[in-house]
């Protein structure tokens, strides 16, 4: 974006760091904050991207960085999806239109990226412990300046922030804590300490008194430290909670109104000891579309209309096969329908995992617990004991923060839970906090663990099925995000799989191509394409990870010199290690070439750029079996036998 650009936004123009936005007088700040509301408008309507939780966190942003010395005062952030007004503010104002886009701005904090990221923010509730350590190192250095740690958009819902604030108030250091109360993650938070809040605030008899008693009393009772004041702040202000853990409460704060935000955050810089700053604010605040539809305007998946907010028609040439979420969602409502010892459990994210789909269809069997994997894998734990079938909704890289309850609580026990894991293999611009590269090496590590992979969304539904159906102990199954292959969808019912049996899609002589997952489509077409050249290659869906159809393994060892085996999972520990140790153990020696993802983080992009990357595409996957068998696309059968 070019510096005429910037002529619209009078005062944003001339901001490239902070220091540039403290030279102002706080009678500009106003006008600040609605130039960066509207310049996040423009951009994210253009290119889509995080949304709805910076427009709410503006005036916050703005007043942070304009009291702040950053970046010597630290700024440590929960869920980065909520800080585009900060990047906007700390010098990449430039690049924002190449948020989430291979080499453009990360979407979410990274350290890497800016010295005003402090510290990495992908996933949530972790902001008070980073911030905490960063306060204890600081004062062991002996170094003075301020830590600010801001919590917000659900991330109060998760355990760690509490864990936390607990240690807070014992090691009592001085840090702010500010919450940022926008009563949502991505779907309104499940949160009994807000529904407290709420009625505190909006009780119009607590809501008068506290009108005539504590806000026109100003600075002078707020700090006095009496009985009175903390009897009023115990009955008037939701800060009950915080005070029994150590810290010293103010608030709530309107967080748009940027001068008040101004004068508190000056008022607590100054005081010792943990501070918490209660901030309400509203989601999506200055655009009409996301403030009437929040979730929806949580993230822009693309360029939409800025007047209307409705989404820019991409060009659709042949009709887009439904995708693996809503496959899982539509099966899920068919089996609770049939099976009424099964339940959803999600994480605060019913859209994202298709539960929304269960919320409106059977509420009473649908489970959010808000941004809490840990507490969703052992309650499923609990409901499993006494006979239901929970299935667990989860993200697969949000999944990795309850692997000690999977372990502990579920497979110690053997317990029948059923982890759905969607988003498995790269999911695209949310990058490498997000992508989903190691669920097949930490699950299938995992004693009494059943753990499968679809090659399709038929074949997705029939696990789901056959999931629910198992009463042997826990079982999952991974897929990706995205459109489903496109295969024809059985308009009811479910076949059930046989546990540990694998299938082969094509048959061949040379080469034997085993797989997980909806690369084997990839696979069959490498196949078809090595056959003009003389090259016959087998295609085999494995299905499961574990356990592995030994027969079918060991059939293939017997019968190929050469096997490949193929999945969207690092090879580190993953299904081609499996493969693997297998033939180790039983002796046997075919050539093995594992090809997966590579040892090391994977930047955001295209979904299809990462996988040309990272070789997964079908011309990456055709070259790297040539290479493996020692010839080249332009030689043929014979030349590879002379080898």
């Amino acid at each position: 974006m070019d510096e005429q650009t910037f002529d619209q936004y009078p005062l944003l123009k001339d901001i490239s760091i902070p220091a540039d936005l403290r030279k102002l007088p706080e009678s500009d700040l106003k006008e600040v904050c609605s130039d960066v509301r509207e310049y996040l408008i423009d951009t994210i309507s253009k290119v889509g991207g995080h949304f709805g939780a910076g427009l709410g966190v503006v005036e916050l942003t703005v007043a942070l960085h304009y009291v702040f010395d950053t970046p010597s005062d630290k700024l440590v952030w929960d869920v980065g999806h909520q800080t585009y007004p900060h990047k906007i503010l700390t010098g990449r104002k430039e690049r924002l239109h190449t948020i989430r886009k291979k080499d453009g701005l990360a979407p979410f904090l990274r350290m890497d990226e800016s010295e005003y990221d402090v510290f990495g923010a992908g996933h949530a509730s972790t902001s008070i412990s980073a911030a905490l350590g960063v306060a204890t190192a600081r004062d062991f250095s002996g170094e003075d300046y301020k830590v600010i740690s801001i919590i917000g958009d659900g991330s109060m819902t998760g355990g760690m922030a509490y864990e936390a604030l607990n240690n807070c108030g014992v090691l009592g250091k001085d840090i702010i804590v500010i919450l940022n109360d926008n009563r949502m993650s991505i779907a309104p938070n499940v949160w009994s300490v807000h529904n407290y809040f709420n009625d505190v605030i909006t009780n119009p008899a607590l809501r008068k008194i506290k009108d005539k008693i504590w806000d026109r009393s100003g600075d002078r009772i707020r700090v006095a430290g009496s009985k009175i004041v903390d009897g009023l702040k115990a009955t008037f202000t939701p800060g009950m909670l915080f005070e029994a853990l150590g810290f010293k409460y103010f608030g709530p704060v309107n967080g748009h109104n940027i001068i008040k935000l101004v004068e508190m955050l000056r008022f607590v810089k100054d005081v010792k000891g943990p501070i918490l700053l209660h901030v309400f604010s509203e989601k999506g605040k200055g655009y009409a579309p996301a403030e009437a539809h929040i979730q929806r305007y949580h993230a822009a998946g693309g360029a939409f209309d800025k007047m209307t907010g409705v989404a820019v028609a991409k060009p659709v040439t042949t009709p887009t096969p439904p995708d693996y979420t809503k496959v899982f969602g539509n099966a899920m409502v068919e089996i609770c329908k049939e099976n009424p010892k099964v339940v959803g459990i999600t994480a605060a994210m019913p859209d994202g995992t298709g539960l929304n789909l269960l919320q409106k269809e059977m509420p009473n069997r649908f489970f959010d617990v808000g941004i809490a994997e840990q507490h969703a894998v052992t309650f499923a734990a609990g409901m499993a004991t006494q006979g239901y079938t929970p299935v667990c909704a989860i993200y697969s890289t949000f999944l990795q923060r309850a692997f000690d309850q999977i372990i502990h609580d579920v497979a110690i026990q053997n317990l029948n839970v059923i982890f759905a894991m969607d988003r498995a293999g790269l999911v695209g611009a949310d990058g490498h906090t997000h992508h989903g590269m190691f669920d097949i090496s930490y699950m299938r590590m995992i004693p009494n663990m059943v753990l499968m992979a679809p090659k399709d969304e038929q074949e997705l539904r029939d696990m789901l099925y056959t999931a629910t159906e198992y009463k042997q102990g826990p079982i999952a199954l991974r897929y990706p995000r995205g459109a489903g292959i496109g295969v024809p969808l059985a308009a009811s019912g479910f076949n059930k799989i046989s546990i540990g049996h694998g299938e082969i899609l094509r048959d061949g002589k040379d080469v034997a191509i085993l797989g997980v997952g909806t690369l084997l489509y990839d696979a069959l077409k490498v196949a078809e394409d090595l056959e003009h050249q003389g090259i016959s290659v087998a295609v085999v869906n494995a299905r499961f990870i574990k356990p592995l159809d030994e027969a079918l393994l060991e059939g293939l060892a017997h019968r190929f010199a050469s096997i490949v085996t193929l999945e969207e999972n690092v090879v580190q520990g993953g299904f081609g290690s499996a493969v693997a140790e297998f033939y180790a153990s039983k002796g046997l020696s075919p050539r093995l070439k594992m090809i997966g993802l590579n040892d090391h983080f994977i930047e955001h992009g295209a979904p299809a750029e990462l996988l040309e990357d990272e070789g997964l595409t079908k011309e990456g996957i055709k070259k790297t079996v040539l290479r493996f068998l020692g010839t080249s696309e332009t030689k043929n059968k014979s030349a590879i036998k002379e080898h």
